[in-house]
């Protein structure tokens, strides 16, 4: 039996790698002894391009194709084999972040960047089972982000917002993957309500 994707997804200072961490210890997660990973990978050749790109000043078309090769190798390394062996894989990012964040990245190159990447990826990509959207205004994420000391170009306000405004298209044209999670609240509380939804979810399946 094939087992299930489930992702995790929001704008940069919405708090879903640290919900993420904390599922990994979470007992009631931990009994179905899911596979945790992430965009982009870490530790791979792919990753690490990708991450360089991110920090440097890399034309952003390169830097999407640099993203799709990473996410090709996940799947080959990670995704693919896992579920096959029926296991449930939790992502930190994914193909959606891809669509929105390069929908807004190449809007100088294209005259449809999200429908452009959403065709590029149509034919070999896993759609996830299930998809949480941390959902927060920038504003907030900003000030989470400063205080971490991470500023980058993909931190900016104006940027995020419109980010944010594609991953809800994304989550309404979705309903029936997509759940959406008020990230302002605390990690614990948040944490509490993805794992709800997961057991939820999976008792279902």
């Amino acid at each position: 039996m094939r087992g299930k994707l489930i992702t995790l997804e929001g704008i940069d200072g919405s708090g879903k790698s640290t919900v993420a961490g904390k599922l990994q210890e979470n007992p009631a997660i931990k009994a179905f002894e899911p596979v945790f990973t992430r965009e982009p990978t870490k530790g791979t050749l792919t990753g690490d391009a990708v991450e360089k790109a991110i920090q440097s000043d890399t034309d952003q078309l390169a830097e999407l194709f640099l993203f799709t090769a990473d996410h090709a190798e996940h799947l080959a390394k990670i995704v693919k084999p896992a579920l096959e062996k029926g296991k449930i894989v939790i992502s930190d990012r994914y193909s959606d972040s891809r669509y929105a964040y390069q929908g807004i990245t190449l809007k100088t190159h294209l005259e449809n960047p999200l429908e452009w990447v959403k065709n590029l990826h149509r034919d070999w990509t896993i759609v996830p089972d299930l998809t949480f959207l941390f959902d927060i205004r920038p504003e907030v994420s900003i000030q989470r982000c400063g205080k971490r000391g991470e500023q980058s170009k993909f931190e900016k306000i104006e940027f995020l917002r419109k980010v944010r405004e594609i991953f809800l298209r994304l989550a309404r044209e979705e309903p029936e993957r997509f759940i959406i999670i008020d990230a302002s609240r605390s990690p614990e509380y948040i944490e509490k309500e993805v794992t709800e939804k997961i057991l939820e979810f999976l008792s279902r399946n």
